[in-house]
Parts: C-alpha cells; structure tokens; sequence
C-alpha cells in the first residue's frame, strides 16, 4: 500500500459513491484500488495531498470518487449518471455543503473570477464545447489535469486542460467561496 493512502483515508472523510450494480466499498483504499486511480493518479492525489487545503484535498478525492461514473444528460447523481454541470454541483454538495447552481454558465457567474496561473485544487474551469462560453466545466485537481463528465458515452475522467483540443477551449478559471454555506 501506497505510505501516504493510510493518512489520506484518516483526513478525508469520502462516502464511496457507485453506479447502480457496483461493488459497495467499505473503506477509501478499496475504491481507490478498484477504480485504478493510484495507479492512474497516484502523482495529482499526492499532490493534493500535500499541498492544498484539507478542504480542497476532501473535495478533489471526493470528485475522484466518481471516475467512471456514466455520463447522463441532465443527471446529478453517481445513481443516474452526470452531465458536467451536475457532477460539479454534486461534488461541490456532497463534499462541502455548499450549493451551486444546476447549469454550467450559472456556476461561471456565481463564482468568482481568476487567471488561469492563479488555478489551486478544487477550483472551477470552463471550455466553450457547444460554441457558446461556459458551455463545460470541471474541477481542477492540479498538474494542468481536471476531472469531468465529458459527453455522451463517455464517463466522468481526468484529462489534462493543456491538451490543444482543451486549451484551445478554454474559458476561465473560476473560484468557489465555501465561507457562505448553505443550511
């Protein structure tokens, strides 16, 4: 087992979220193995690890949770499938309570705006993919990676933003403020 998993296990607390039919995980290690993501990205879970927020580390595994999930239009739970919008306000609500509005180009405009060199773990990036700014989001998790519900048959991954169909994509970075929580 990976040295620093155990410590991961013990700060985060993550609810393993599963397709309907999946295997039921009882602890963070198990789904972490099963769903290959130390092996994928043992590197960007080490990263956030050290050098964010527990906050931001919880949300960035938390959102790592949900890789395979089935991507669905108009879905918001691992139950259903997600859409892009609706894995973001999922994780954003499962991870810190806090709510987030249902549509990609709403989540642009109720968070706060920041340059792409100032992006930090847990942060918000969006791409125009329907010819129409904002029409995508996803989570940044550093390294230039993100996590995302891409389309239609595909499931929720991480890809790297810095990629030439991505970059050439990009719309903003945008920062979500976890100080006003929603009861």
């Amino acid at each position: 087992m990976t040295p620093w998993l155990p410590a991961l296990m013990l700060t985060c607390s993550v609810a393993a979220h599963a397709a309907p039919g999946a295997v039921a995980y009882e602890d963070m290690d198990s789904l972490l193995s099963d769903k290959g993501v130390v092996a994928r990205l043992g590197q960007q879970v080490q990263h956030a690890r050290n050098t964010v927020s527990d906050q931001a580390s919880s949300l960035v595994i938390n959102a790592m949770a949900f890789l395979d999930v089935p991507y669905h239009y108009g879905g918001n739970s691992a139950e259903t499938g997600f859409d892009c919008s609706g894995f973001v306000r999922a994780v954003y609500e499962q991870s810190l309570g806090k709510i987030l509005p249902r549509r990609s180009d709403e989540q642009a405009a109720a968070t706060q705006t920041i340059d792409r060199s100032e992006l930090k773990p847990g942060d918000l990036v969006f791409f125009n993919t329907m010819r129409r700014a904002f029409s995508h989001v996803g989570i940044y998790v550093g390294e230039g990676k993100f996590i995302h519900a891409p389309r239609t048959g595909a499931q929720v991954r991480m890809e790297d933003m810095r990629l030439a169909y991505w970059s050439k994509r990009f719309n903003g970075a945008r920062r979500v403020n976890t100080a006003e929580q929603k009861p």
